[in-house]
């Protein structure tokens, strides 16, 4: 089993728990592919300026399960700037879905995947998904339960 951290803005978010799917642009097809069913997919949301002056702060929505192998699919049912479908997808099962998402600045001196501290969102710059270590992994889900 492995363990993954899925970048996805609020809108997206939505969508996954809607569709219980995640998606990738084609450009990511290589990482998705290594997916396979009974693999855990945690969500992180990314930082987003909502209205004028309001932040939302890095944080994690919830873990899923992948219950599918990936499959291509362009209907267009993700939201994104380039207009890009996201067709490398998987399908999904809530594990954990918590009531609010847990912020994620205060896990980063705790996660092991993330070396550089202090530039740490270089660690999730231009992915849409990485894999997680099952320390790292343990520690978000322990977290998310309690």
């Amino acid at each position: 089993m492995a363990y993954w951290l899925c970048i996805a803005n609020s809108e997206n978010w939505e969508v996954i728990k809607k569709e219980n799917a995640w998606g990738v642009a084609d450009r990511h097809k290589n990482t998705i592919s290594k997916v396979k069913p009974g693999d855990k997919l945690v969500i992180y949301g990314i930082q987003e300026k909502i209205g004028k002056d309001e932040v939302l702060e890095p944080r994690i929505y919830g873990i899923f399960e992948a219950v599918s192998e990936v499959y291509k699919d362009s209907k267009r049912i993700f939201k994104s700037r380039a207009g890009e479908s996201f067709p490398y997808r998987v399908k999904l099962k809530p594990v954990i879905i918590p009531e609010k998402p847990l912020e994620f600045k205060p896990l980063i001196d705790r996660l092991e995947f993330i070396k550089n501290k202090k530039r740490w969102n270089t660690h999730l710059f231009g992915r849409a998904m990485r894999e997680l270590p099952e320390k790292d992994y343990k520690l978000i889900e322990k977290m998310l339960r309690s």
